[in-house]
């Protein structure tokens, strides 16, 4: 009598075992809300960025460079509030759509230096303590704002 042994019938469990473990990791990544659904979606992303260019257009720091100075003239706080709203809702993946120019276009004359670099992420971070932004989504901001350094710096 010869004994058969199937070949996938061990396997049979192994792919299940598969199946059933990537189903819920793909069902728990869905339930992961994006960074933009963490913040509360764009009235917040708004009012948040209002605050902070209003630190910024009152920073005596930041209004020593002269050119920043006109930079603020070519484009208002009410204008750039906009813009930056829209930015934000983009990068932390929201239906915004930021139709500004590139961080380097729009900040290579200005001549920022890494102090008023550091003075903006103070500012930036009193806003998100101010309307008490959890630490997870603070990290994740700062780590969206680093990403763009290389391209506001004026390097030396």
């Amino acid at each position: 009598m010869s004994h058969y042994q199937n070949p996938f019938r061990g396997n049979l469990f192994i792919l299940l075992s598969a199946v059933l473990l990537l189903g819920n990791l793909i069902s728990v990544n869905a339930q992961e809300k994006s960074l933009y659904e963490r913040l509360g979606g764009v009235k917040p992303i708004s009012l948040v960025v209002d605050d902070f260019i209003d630190r910024l257009v009152a920073n005596d720091i930041l209004n020593e460079n002269p050119m920043i100075n006109a930079g603020r003239e070519h484009s208002p706080a009410a204008y750039l509030k906009f813009q930056v709203t829209n930015l934000v809702c983009q990068v932390t993946g929201g239906p915004c759509v930021y139709t500004g120019l590139g961080m380097k276009e729009s900040h290579v004359h200005m001549n920022i230096t890494e102090n008023e670099w550091q003075v903006m992420r103070d500012e930036f971070k009193k806003t998100l303590d101010k309307f008490q932004v959890p630490e997870k989504e603070q990290k994740e901001l700062f780590d969206i704002i680093e990403s763009t350094k290389k391209d506001i710096v004026m390097v030396k």
